[in-house]
């Protein structure tokens, strides 16, 4: 007698394709896709980011059973609700008698180590299959990292150019280069014309997820209204086609770009949908080269987008499955103070900090630059407890899962983990931002001024965090001339930067 998978799906595996689904049996296993409040919870997640995942999952559920899937799924306020993974997993196994339970790999270590427990706990074999929607398996990246002293992205990035064969010449890449990082950091204008992301209409679906979440986390971080992100493949499509026609011929030249009012420039925000599951990120790295061969883009938006899903996503999953658990605990530079209340309201008069945390609680959304080398910056040169920095971003994307945003948070901002990831750590003075944004012009700081009252607080800041870290990180080559530059300072103008950054580090929550 043939038996009977009990096979599980969550929030961010949502494509068809999934292994475990290649795997099962129509007429046979059961789909089980559950809404649990832990999940919800673990973090104070953003209020659109649970409504986007619970309406996806819900849409993808509808598309199963379309397709002859049976599917049994449990709403965050069914009754019965156990609340957790577990939980749920335990009482369908009572409601259907599986002989096995099977699953796709979790992408978060918190999970996988509660799948690890579950075939103790539920009495049952527990399959779990390697997810085959990364480019890179866990088991790959481990053999590429075996043996360098240096996990460099720059490196691994090539190999998969090479694997893929993206924008390759043979054994070269085309135009002669890898990238072109020195013609993507062009400042933006305003443009009347700049495009939007396409936005999708709510149906009844996400209007009652919407309704739901309203009345379960009245007082949760973020907007919910308006909600316009796509919760389905067909519309995530749609939203991918839209930023290939209209956005990418000039991302690259203003991916690094930000301005006043403008929350998405040329980015494509498909990054929720690709770590749901509702784009497929080879796909998408495929089209946009065709774009560029069809001469539709320049070779510099193409390769810069492309670099972001195959060099950095997966790059940074792999750092996070060779490195965890103790990944998650690392503090190189020993910072130890408490995140600033601003992060989640905004009540600033640093206009950048304040422009990006306000677009975060509408949008549940801000681009790379303006998570790096904005909120990431400040925290990194105020000595903000990285733990405490990964959570508030973790909490308040859409696109923030922790095996994605934990490697990015505390390796490449925070430094935290003391140049495994990053050869260096991203600090910067006030300078950079007004180089790459117009906020400086409606600060109520002065971005000209180095230290004292209204001198912009990056300003000091920096060199207070090269002074007060210089044990640590006089080392690193790549910091040798800007520590040359402090030694020559005259010792009252460092003493001015010190004392400067003393008093806004004694008020940072006033700032």
């Amino acid at each position: 007698m043939a038996k009977k998978n009990l096979i599980l799906i969550m929030g961010d595996q949502l494509t068809p394709r999934l292994p475990a689904l290649a795997a099962a049996d129509r007429a046979r296993d059961v789909v089980l896709m559950v809404e649990v409040a832990e999940e919800t919870t673990y973090v104070p997640h953003h209020r659109k980011k649970i409504a986007f995942i619970l309406s996806a999952m819900r849409h993808f559920a509808t598309e199963l059973t379309a397709a002859g899937w049976q599917v049994d799924y449990v709403r965050l306020d069914d009754s019965g609700n156990s609340g957790s993974f577990t939980g749920e997993v335990r009482r369908a196994v009572e409601r259907h008698a599986p002989d096995r339970i099977c699953l796709t790999e979790p992408g978060e270590w918190r999970v996988s180590r509660m799948v690890e427990g579950w075939p103790d706990t539920l009495g049952l074999p527990v399959d779990v299959l390697a997810d085959n929607r990364f480019l890179c398996s866990r088991e790959a990246f481990a053999d590429w990292a075996e043996g360098r002293k240096q996990l460099r992205m720059e490196y691994f990035y090539r190999e998969m150019r090479r694997k893929t064969g993206l924008l390759m010449d043979g054994d070269k890449p085309v135009g002669g280069r890898w990238n072109f990082d020195q013609e993507n950091r062009k400042p933006a204008g305003t443009d009347l014309f700049m495009p939007r992301p396409r936005q999708s209409r709510p149906d009844d679906t996400t209007r009652a997820v919407l309704d739901l979440v309203a009345d379960r986390f009245p007082e949760g971080f973020g907007d919910l209204q308006p909600f316009w992100f796509a919760v389905t493949r067909a519309k995530a499509e749609q939203a991918r086609d839209h930023f290939l026609a209209e956005a990418l011929p000039r991302f690259g030249d203003f991916q690094d770009a930000m301005l006043r009012g403008e929350d998405f420039l040329y980015h494509s925000v498909l990054s929720p949908y690709i770590n749901i599951g509702l784009l497929d990120p080879l796909d998408l790295c495929q089209r946009v080269e065709k774009a560029w061969q069809d001469g539709d883009v320049p070779l510099n938006a193409a390769e810069g987008f492309i670099r972001q899903i195959i060099g950095w996503r997966e790059y940074v999953r792999g750092i996070y499955w060779l490195k965890m658990p103790d990944y998650a605990g690392m503090n190189h530079l020993q910072a130890d103070r408490d995140l600033p209340a601003f992060y989640w309201t905004g009540d600033t008069g640093m206009a950048c900090v304040r422009a990006v945390v306000d677009q975060t609680k509408r949008q549940a959304y801000a681009h790379h630059i303006q998570r790096l080398m904005v909120t990431g910056t400040f925290a990194l040169l105020s000595g903000i407890n990285p733990r405490q920095v990964h959570e508030w971003y973790l909490s308040v994307y859409a696109d923030a899962f922790e095996w994605v945003e934990l490697p990015n948070t505390l390796g490449m901002s925070q430094f935290a983990d003391g140049g495994l990831l990053g050869s260096k750590p991203y600090a910067a003075s006030g300078s950079y931002i007004n180089r790459m944004s117009d906020h400086c012009g409606d600060c109520s700081y002065d971005v000209k001024r180095k230290s004292g009252a209204g001198a912009c607080p990056f300003n000091p800041l920096y060199w207070d965090f090269l002074a007060r870290n210089g044990e640590t990180l006089r080392s690193n080559p790549r910091l040798k001339p800007v520590h040359s530059t402090w030694d020559r300072m005259k010792p009252e103008t460092r003493a001015a930067y010190r004392e400067s950054a003393k008093t806004i580090l004694d008020g940072l929550d006033t700032l």
